[in-house]
């Protein structure tokens, strides 16, 4: 049997880590998408306060494998 799978890219934020806004991505694309089978981290970026020169808020890109379901 062939298996399908789709990729969808998606972006998360947060104020702890690029780890941390991984994580949220993943948690809010597994609110709406069944069975996610993988992840690739693409991109790690961030928002800097040009006055401190601190960050202040951490972005993660990654795109999500899911299988495709098959009606018989």
């Amino acid at each position: 049997m062939a298996h399908v799978a789709k990729v969808v890219e998606i972006i998360g934020s947060s104020d702890k880590s690029w780890q941390d806004a991984a994580q949220v991505a993943l948690e809010e694309a597994n609110k709406t998408i069944k069975g996610i089978t993988g992840v690739e981290l693409m991109d790690m970026t961030a928002k800097v306060d040009p006055g401190t020169g601190k960050i202040l808020r951490y972005h993660s890109t990654m795109k999500i494998a899911f299988g495709v379901e098959h009606s018989q």
